[in-house]
């Protein structure tokens, strides 16, 4: 009997210790899920509260805010020209680019001093003057080129001026962009008078007398570079400002001569003949400068080598060839 009670209690205790057990397994997931829940509930709150946040800041980014954007955007519009011209130096817009413009025409006229008269008229009136002025006959075939500068600014109105003074023949209007040539003039001006100016200050510190001969030179090539370098900008300045116009006015019986190139056998053949005549009628214009010369001086000479010949003909005194001596006969011996 005793040994089944202590059994019995054997049993009862481990069976204790089996549900206290289960007991705190059951408590320790209960506390676990409880822990989860609390800091599920947290995170989802937390995230809704971040939400809001983060999309300001998204829309911050990408714009702002209505409101914000509505007070920023005048910040912006005067921020973006500003950002495209520090990213491009030079302002590079049409109506700020240095075109130079060249052309060329010919108008056939009635007249053609009265339309020169008239053309330099136009140039005036322009704001510009007269290069160059070269007039051929006056007749009804004369010919009179004009070359003219006027501002790039009313170069289009001052052509289409010339154009109405007659018939036009031809034009021919070429354009040059210039802005890229001229910034890098400026920037490297800029330099090379910083490397002038330094010059001068090591020039201002030398002691010794090579020091100072060779500081001078150095100087005065820098100067001479920046010099021609300035030059450069100021041909590049009145190319731009002033625009060149070169105007033929032809007369009502003026021809126009337009040269095609011919190629093959005839055109050879047309081109060594033409050569030919050429070199025959510079032969006969020489053999003509030099006809007179040969009648002065080639007569004369012909007379006096004529009476030298005559001369060397006359036979000359023969003297009487003497007989030979005779010669004593040889003696016989005894």
């Amino acid at each position: 009997m005793t040994t089944m009670g202590a059994g019995m209690d054997g049993q009862v205790g481990r069976r204790r210790s089996a549900l206290l057990a289960a007991t705190a397994l059951a408590a320790t997931l209960v506390l676990t899920g409880c822990g989860a829940g609390d800091s599920g509930s947290k995170d989802a709150a937390g995230s809704a509260a971040e939400a809001p946040a983060n999309g300001a800041d998204r829309e911050g980014l990408l714009g702002g805010a209505p409101e914000a954007a509505g007070a920023g955007a005048p910040q912006d519009g005067k921020a973006g020209p500003a950002q495209e011209g520090g990213a491009a130096a030079p302002d590079l817009r049409i109506d700020q680019r240095a075109i130079i413009y060249t052309g060329t025409m010919r108008v056939q006229v009635n007249d053609v001093d009265t339309a020169a008269r008239e053309v330099i008229a136009i140039v005036t009136r322009a704001g510009g003057f007269v290069g160059g002025d070269q007039r051929r006959s006056a007749q009804a075939d004369a010919v009179a080129e004009l070359q003219l500068r006027v501002p790039a600014a009313k170069f289009t109105g001052v052509v289409d001026e010339i154009a109405k003074l007659g018939r036009q023949q031809r034009r021919e209007i070429s354009t040059e962009d210039a802005t890229e040539a001229i910034v890098d003039l400026d920037a490297r001006i800029i330099s090379q008078r910083a490397r002038v100016e330094s010059a001068r200050r090591l020039l201002a510190r030398a002691t010794s007398i090579t020091d100072l001969v060779s500081l001078e030179n150095e100087l005065g090539r820098r100067e001479a570079d920046l010099a021609s370098l300035e030059a450069k900008k100021r041909r590049l300045a009145d190319l731009t400002a002033l625009s060149t116009i070169t105007v033929s006015l032809a007369g009502p019986a003026a021809k126009v001569t337009e040269e095609k190139a011919e190629t093959g056998f005839l055109a050879g053949l047309k081109g060594g003949w033409k050569a030919f005549v050429v070199s025959l009628t510079v032969l006969l214009t020489v053999l003509g400068a030099l006809l007179p010369w040969l009648v002065a001086f080639g007569v004369p000479l012909g007379v006096l080598l004529v009476l030298l010949r005559r001369r060397r003909k006359t036979p000359a005194l023969v003297a009487p060839v003497s007989a030979p001596p005779q010669v004593p006969a040889a003696r016989s011996a005894p």
